[in-house]
């Protein structure tokens, strides 16, 4: 067997060094690629940032980690050096993220990371922005979002069964990169509700607990659409806080039904958050009353709304996935977005 470049492949010792990875600990259950010297200086030849300095830092666990450490890590996830800056970036993002830099990675929730990609970056590396956005087959898309769980099992040391606490976890824990598909969406790109200029490459990352369709394709106004995802957002399971941050992962169609119909999509965050909400009665009925916090008792049909406002930070819309069915996506942020959207450098 050989390679396109005519050097000759040894099976057997690209299995033994993928059992040495396993035998190490090193890998989240899937084979991971070994990352040697002279593949990491090539990653680090992407970036002007020092190899040494200091990328994240786990506070609880007194640790931390470097360029170089980022730069393993996504070898080992199987990125290309081009991939590189963004994996950077997501982290710039992380950091921003209050969960992130608490306790969120030792979560009961085992919290997923939702990588968006805007910019013309997206096309360059080719992460995928349609149809199974959030599904397999797209190297950019699952080996950019498995860099930050290697290096969160290998840099920070949290690993199942130990710091790790999830209950259960969520799938796709560690594939969740996107690119937005702004050529389909009606309205301004995703990084510009981040506080970024419309064609900057950029990077946003939120902590996802919960990922729910919205499967809506016999409308017959936009309303429907809208009360459809108030009742997916409101639902009482997801309910373990008094205000939520949750965002849509939202279908071009669905978008472009909304805009056509007049709305912005500060419109539609608006309207949600008008709408979405239970009364004291419908949350004790749950065993979630709100009466028990200091400013309570309710009155039985006292309303709670979902959101605390109608910002970006509360209610992240992003537009991505296929329009050959108008199917969206409800997710719920952990804790609270940063509202922040980076720069790729």
């Amino acid at each position: 067997m050989t390679s396109v470049d005519a050097r000759p492949l040894d099976p057997a010792t690209a299995t033994e060094v993928a059992e040495h990875i396993y035998a190490s600990g090193w890998t989240d259950g899937l084979p991971a690629l070994p990352a040697t010297e002279e593949i990491v200086e090539r990653f680090l030849a992407e970036t002007d940032r020092d190899p040494d300095d200091i990328v994240a830092r786990h506070l609880a666990l007194d640790r931390v980690v470097t360029v170089r450490d980022v730069a393993v890590h996504a070898i080992m996830a199987g990125c290309l050096p081009e991939y590189f800056p963004v994996v950077l970036t997501a982290w710039d993002a992380l950091t921003a993220d209050r969960a992130a830099n608490g306790g969120a990675w030792q979560s009961t929730s085992g919290p997923a990371p939702l990588v968006i990609v805007n910019g013309p970056l997206r096309e360059k590396l080719d992460v995928n922005s349609g149809g199974g956005v959030l599904g397999p087959g797209f190297r950019a898309n699952a080996t950019i979002a498995r860099a930050i769980g290697l290096t969160v099992r290998n840099g920070f040391g949290i690993r199942p069964h130990g710091f790790e606490q999830a209950t259960q976890g969520l799938p796709g824990r560690w594939t969740m990169g996107i690119a937005e598909a702004e050529e389909a969406s009606p309205w301004e790109p995703f990084s510009v509700d981040g506080g970024l200029q419309p064609g900057e490459d950029a990077v946003s990352v939120m902590l996802l607990r919960t990922c729910e369709f919205v499967d809506n394709r016999h409308f017959t106004d936009p309303v429907q659409v809208l009360r459809d995802f108030a009742d997916t957002i409101q639902r009482s399971g997801s309910w373990i806080f008094r205000h939520s941050c949750v965002g849509i992962l939202m279908n071009p169609d669905h978008a472009r039904v909304l805009a056509e119909a007049g709305m912005s999509k500060q419109d539609v965050r608006e309207w949600l958050v008008a709408h979405c909400g239970k009364t004291e009665a419908e949350l004790a009925a749950v065993g979630k009353g709100l009466s028990r916090l200091p400013d309570g008792p309710f009155e039985p049909d006292h309303f709670h709304p979902v959101f605390a406002d109608a910002s970006p930070k509360s209610l992240p819309i992003i537009v991505a996935g296929s329009p050959n069915a108008a199917m969206s996506m409800v997710f719920r942020v952990f804790g609270e977005w940063s509202g922040r959207s980076f720069p790729v450098r």
